[in-house]
């Protein structure tokens, strides 16, 4: 074949494949949309998330939620465009070149702009205006100084003075203020259901608040704990103690009989 019929063949499929590209992107599209949807639906089904227990875990959770409705679609669109392109362009067993592909300055406009535009929402909601939630009501009703050293959690009402090991009783819907150290190496003061975790370094005192919102204790949710989440060594696994969130009256009671 003569080097004109084979530059009228590539002109004849680089036509043809132009006058499929629309249908293809509509097929795309739709394909896009429906899963779309399919997965939107799934996610708000799915429960995600542990037992919540606190103000704090509220929040945490609402913007993991948030994250992921706004993460779904980009995630299906990868999905669906890789899977498109490899089920219908895939090598067919020739050696043909395929058609060249052709750079679309509104498609790359669109994904800079649309992709902008929800890393700007992202950074300021669930970003700004979730930091500032978690920073509100910044006075404690109940201030605790948590102590770690391997493999164990000691807990000191400061104003009371009781200590306690064993567990971490606190009252519902107070604002408790933990002032966190460590004896020996670095720890991280974690509990699960209210979403909240410190690190306990030597010499130092860190600290984070909580309000609890929900009664629970450990013997029914295991997520009511402490639980050191840095690897400390070999009794690491076993550095926990169970966290119990009660009525006032309950806790004052509790309190006056430990010596408080």
């Amino acid at each position: 074949m003569g080097n004109g019929d084979h530059s009228t063949t590539s002109q004849t499929k680089d036509r043809t494949h132009s006058d499929r590209q629309p249908g293809r992107l509509a097929t795309v599209a739709f394909i896009w949309l429906l899963v779309t949807v399919l997965a939107e639906i799934t996610v708000a089904a799915i429960e995600w998330q542990p037992f919540a227990a606190s103000r704090e875990a509220t929040i945490s959770d609402d913007a993991f939620n948030l994250l992921m409705v706004l993460a779904t679609p980009v995630f299906t669109f990868v999905i669906v465009v890789g899977g498109y392109a490899l089920l219908r362009d895939r090598h067919r067993g020739d050696d043909a070149d395929g058609p060249p592909i052709r750079t679309s300055r509104a498609f790359i406009a669109t994904w800079l702009v649309v992709t902008t535009v929800l890393s700007v929402v992202v950074i300021i909601t669930p970003g700004f205006t979730g930091l500032d939630e978690l920073r509100a009501e910044p006075e404690a009703d109940l201030v605790i100084d948590v102590r770690a050293e391997r493999w164990s959690w000691a807990y000191r009402y400061a104003d009371s003075g009781v200590e306690t090991q064993g567990n971490l009783m606190l009252p519902i819907n107070r604002r408790v203020l933990f002032r966190i150290s460590s004896t020996d190496v670095i720890h991280s003061f974690w509990i699960p259901a209210f979403r909240i975790k410190k690190d306990a370094v030597p010499g130092q005192i860190t600290t984070t608040m909580v309000t609890p919102r929900k009664l629970g204790s450990f013997d029914n949710q295991e997520e009511m704990r402490v639980q050191c989440a840095e690897l400390c060594g070999v009794g690491h696994a076993r550095m926990f103690t169970g966290v119990t969130v009660v009525e006032q009256d309950e806790f004052d009671a509790w309190l006056a009989a430990a010596g408080g």
